[in-house]
C-alpha cells in the first residue's frame, strides 16, 4: 500500500486526483502499478485501477490476473470494480471509502455480489488515513 501512496502522491503532483494503485502476483511480487492519468491522457478511463491492469496485463500477456492482489489508495468506483471482476483479481485492498462513488461496498458492493460469476475479497481501511489526507489536501488546493 505504501507504493500505492507513492504512485498517488506522483498523480496528485501532476495534476490528477491523487490515487494510485499497485498489482501483485499470488506471493506478493509486485506486478504492476498505476496512477490516475485522466487529465494527463485526456481519458475518462485511465483510473489508477485500469492503469495498473492494463501494465499486469501486458506484462502477463493475459488478460486473466487469477490470484493477483490489487492494492489501491481509495475504494474503487463501478466501473474499476467491474474491471477488476473481468480480470479476476483474487483480492482488492483498499485505503479510504468513497462514500460518492464506492463500489466496494460504501455505495454499492459489486465485488462480492453473489450474483456475479467471479466475487472478489474486499479488504478496506489500510493506511485510510495517509490515503484520506492526499485526497484532501488535492482538493483542498484545488478550491483555493
Amino acid at each position: 500500500m505504501r507504493t500505492a501512496l507513492s504512485e498517488a502522491a506522483a498523480a496528485g503532483a501532476a495534476g490528477d486526483v491523487p490515487i494510485g494503485a499497485v498489482i501483485t502476483t499470488a506471493d506478493g511480487t509486485l506486478l504492476a502499478v498505476g496512477r490516475n492519468e485522466r487529465e494527463h491522457a485526456h481519458d475518462p478511463t485511465a483510473h489508477a485501477e485500469i492503469v495498473a491492469l492494463r501494465a499486469a496485463a501486458a506484462v502477463t500477456g493475459q488478460w486473466n490476473l487469477t490470484g493477483t492482489s490489487l492494492y489501491v489508495t481509495v475504494e474503487p468506483c463501478a466501473m474499476c470494480a467491474g474491471a477488476l471482476v473481468q480480470a479476476r483479481v483474487r483480492t482488492l485492498v483498499y485505503g479510504c471509502r468513497e462514500p460518492k462513488s464506492g463500489a466496494a461496498g460504501s455505495l454499492w458492493d459489486l465485488l462480492t455480489d453473489p450474483r456475479i460469476h467471479h466475487r472478489v475479497e474486499v479488504i478496506g481501511g489500510v493506511l485510510a488515513d495517509e490515503a484520506a489526507t492526499l485526497m484532501r489536501e488535492f482538493f483542498a488546493a484545488r478550491r483555493r
